[in-house]
């Protein structure tokens, strides 16, 4: 049986590197948000995604403006502030949002439709071009959006609004005759029915998404037909080399063994099959999942959870194939990554998952915003030389700081609406289990056995590994705790008591500091209880040097420095300039030192050469010049806190000295 996240209502969190970004959601991303979308911020790239919604409702008059998939910009904002609600109230908040619901309702056709987009610019052409209209993709964000606002406030207009679409939808797509026989061209809306599945038990929302992941990719391909028939327009002139590979309709699903086309794309289907898998009972939907993880996170992922290696077409390429300085690697798809790992980690119970959940949100997704909440990366590199990222060159996809805001703006929202849902990663339930699967400070209550359990972790992780886990209302025939064991963690051990109680502060004396006993099962410590307890759980994982498989061209001969799940980088804000031109020893001493940066971080600090300048002349490129070393001190900070301090040179991956 599957598990399931607790209600995001019942966690508080309560977190010393968590909080604050939580927080930001609400204090700052949301009202940036919101001035964005109705283009209040200087120097940004508009949005008029409200404006379009107001015109569609004839509230205004005008055109529409932006991309087809505007409306998502609103979607996106909704549901965030749908999950700032459900952690507690805020009348004018709620206010505003039910506001734009108003609007949004008005811009509903009399049969269920919403797009602004068709309604506006093009009615007569719905439905038309499923390839690039991304009229399902931006109806399963709004589906989304619904949902997650009748959570947080129980409140239905919105969901009414979308559950009248989605019968359109059903009603539209489907196998039989006088029906669409089509698919999305950027899947999303199966993740949004099957959502609307879960609120309301309507099975043909569950039928409707399986459908569309049933079709893809059997037969002739749809979107080439699209694009055969007569009068045809391009909405985006890059698709008329189109192939079906960038969007995952190349084959059957079942039939795909590689990650390939768009990352996104790829995610958000990935994700809607490891839940259609397990509602449907479908072995060979799981297998293809499995499939699919294993190749994501085995040959096309980066070491810090970001995957897309191409900045064109924003795509996978080739096993292997993980360049640095060129990669797309969109906020969106570690998104993406992590809702796929979360779906398959609650389905299966293997801990592997979650340790690819772990990297993605703690390195790219964090990365993606500013520690002010205003400006964000789309793009996450692993290497930056700010002076060749130039337009109109093959790095032109390559910021080398946060921007403002997007014309195509996913990420932004995307990434606000993941911080503000962040207690959905942390457990996963059933009727006799808590599995704890991120170590975040937070209080909850769980019902097992017909009982409220209360649930209590402390820690200061990820500077200080390990965790103290209070239960209370263990029910009377015991439950079972399963405590993710990190696959960086050597020496992780279980014992009596919190932390204090092991220093011989608090605690009965009997118990305090003896170890308990636990089973291994797919990465976690299954612990049974009889009564209530408090668990201090403990491992170690210091800074360490990390190699790639030698097939990863571009880092062969370098070497990454992670310590737990934070992956680190030189910034040219602490090693000065040409970082391409520093070596590091990989058996070097790391040194910790805690630093009042980006509001307290552990960094590391280790001693590397550079190779000098010296005896070159300014306008000398090429010579026969001994290569000469300067003895240099390294400071390497979080990656995710990178570019935080303004423009500069970054690397992750250093070039290693050796020894022969």
């Amino acid at each position: 049986m599957k598990l399931h996240p607790v209600d995001l209502k019942k966690i508080h969190i309560n977190d010393a590197f968590w909080s604050k970004h939580v927080a930001l959601v609400k204090e700052a991303v949301i009202p940036y948000q919101w001035d964005a979308i109705n283009d209040r911020i200087e120097d940004a790239e508009p949005s008029h995604s409200l404006m379009n919604f107001k015109i569609a409702a004839g509230l205004c008059e005008g055109d529409f403006y932006g991309a087809v998939f505007q409306d998502t910009d609103v979607a996106k904002w909704l549901e965030a502030v749908g999950f700032v609600l459900a952690a507690g109230p805020d009348e004018e908040l709620e206010r505003t949002a039910d506001q734009v619901i108003d609007i949004i309702a008005k811009a509903q056709c009399p049969d269920g439709y919403l797009n602004t987009y068709f309604t506006i610019r093009e009615p007569e052409k719905r439905w038309s071009d499923l390839c690039e209209g991304h009229e399902l993709y931006t109806a399963g964000h709004m589906m989304e959006a619904a949902v997650a606002y009748y959570m947080g406030t129980g409140k239905r207009k919105f969901l009414d609004v979308m559950l009248r679409f989605a019968d359109l939808i059903c009603d539209t797509f489907g196998a039989e005759d006088g029906k669409i026989h089509g698919y999305p061209g950027h899947q999303e809306v199966e993740i949004g029915l099957i959502k609307l599945y879960q609120v309301t038990g309507e099975q043909k929302y569950l039928e409707q998404a399986k459908y569309f992941i049933d079709a893809r990719g059997v037969g002739e391909n749809y979107f080439l037909k699209e694009m055969g028939r007569p009068g045809f327009r391009y909405i985006f002139p890059e698709f008329k080399d189109y192939e079906p590979l960038y969007s995952q309709s190349h084959l059957p699903v079942r039939e795909q063994k590689t990650a390939e086309g768009h990352a996104v794309r790829a995610m958000y289907m990935y994700s809607a099959m490891a839940d259609l898998a397990e509602a449907c009972g479908d072995d060979s939907l799981m297998e293809a999942c499995r499939t699919l993880w294993d190749n994501v996170t085995g040959k096309r992922m980066y070491i810090t959870g970001s995957i897309g290696s191409s900045g064109i077409l924003e795509r996978f390429t080739a096993d292997y194939d993980l360049p640095n300085d060129c990669n797309y690697s969109e906020s969106c798809a570690s998104i993406g990554l992590a809702m796929f790992g979360s779906r398959m980690g609650s389905i299966t119970r293997e801990a592997k998952y979650y340790d690819v959940v772990e990297r993605a949100l703690y390195n790219t997704v964090l990365a993606g915003i500013a520690l002010d909440g205003k400006s964000f990366f789309y793009v996450n590199p692993l290497e930056v030389w700010p002076d060749n990222c130039l337009p109109r060159t093959s790095k032109e996809h390559v910021k080398p700081v946060r921007q403002k805001w997007f014309g195509v703006a996913c990420c932004p929202p995307n990434i606000a609406r993941t911080l503000a849902s962040m207690g959905q990663y942390i457990y996963g339930v059933d009727e006799e289990s808590i599995y704890v699967n991120l170590f975040i400070a937070n209080e909850t209550t769980v019902e097992l056995g017909g009982r409220e359990v209360s649930v209590s972790v402390e820690t200061r992780f990820p500077w200080k590994m390990g965790a103290d886990i209070t239960l209370r209302g263990v029910p009377e025939t015991g439950m079972k705790l399963a405590v993710r064991m990190p696959d960086y963690a050597r020496g992780f051990a279980v014992k009596c008591g919190r932390e204090t109680d092991a220093a011989g502060t608090d605690g009965p004396a009997a118990e305090r500091g003896k170890d308990i006993s636990f089973d291994r099962e797919k990465g976690y410590a299954l612990i049974r209880l009889t009564g209530d307890t408090c668990l201090h759980v403990t491992w170690e994982a210091p800074a360490e040097f990390v190699h790639s498989n030698p097939l990863v061209r571009a880092d062969s001969g370098k070497v990454a420095l992670v310590r737990g799940p934070v992956v680190y980088c030189l910034e040219e804000a602490d090693n000065g300039s040409n970082l391409a031109a520093v070596y590091v020893d990989s058996g070097a001493l790391v040194e910790e030192e805690g630093q009042d940066l980006f509001g307290g971080i552990i960094g590391l600090s280790f001693a590397g050469k550079r190779i000098s300048g010296r005896g070159w002349g300014e306008d000398e490129l090429y010579g026969l010049h001994p290569v000469t070393w300067e003895d240099v001190k390294l400071k390497a900070v979080p990656y995710a806190f990178w570019n935080n301090r303004g423009a500069g040179e970054m690397v992750v991956w250093m070039k290693e000295l050796y020894k022969m």
